[in-house]
């Protein structure tokens, strides 16, 4: 198993959930900061990049995106079953 490629994969879920916050940051005033979504969003969309990159083992550009899409994925998924947008 190629480690370099499933870090990658955790990486890009890592920087998917810091440009989310910066994102929610920047755009509203008085944003309560949530620790805990914050980093459950990182390590379940780490975990997802881990997984899929796991199975298809190309290039650590593509575990890379993988990983940071995987944070959309889980994002849409809470704000679905929660019926908020919420970070």
């Amino acid at each position: 198993m190629n480690y370099m490629l499933l870090g990658a994969g955790f990486s890009g879920g890592i920087v998917r959930g810091l440009t989310g916050y910066l994102k929610r940051q920047l755009s509203y005033k008085e944003v309560k900061f949530k620790l805990f979504y914050f980093l459950f969003i990182i390590l379940i969309s780490g975990i997802i990049g881990l997984v899929v990159s796991s199975f298809f083992l190309k290039t650590p550009l593509f575990s890379f995106v993988v990983g940071y899409a995987g944070g959309d994925f889980v994002e849409n998924i809470y704000k679905i079953f929660t019926k908020k947008v919420s970070f």
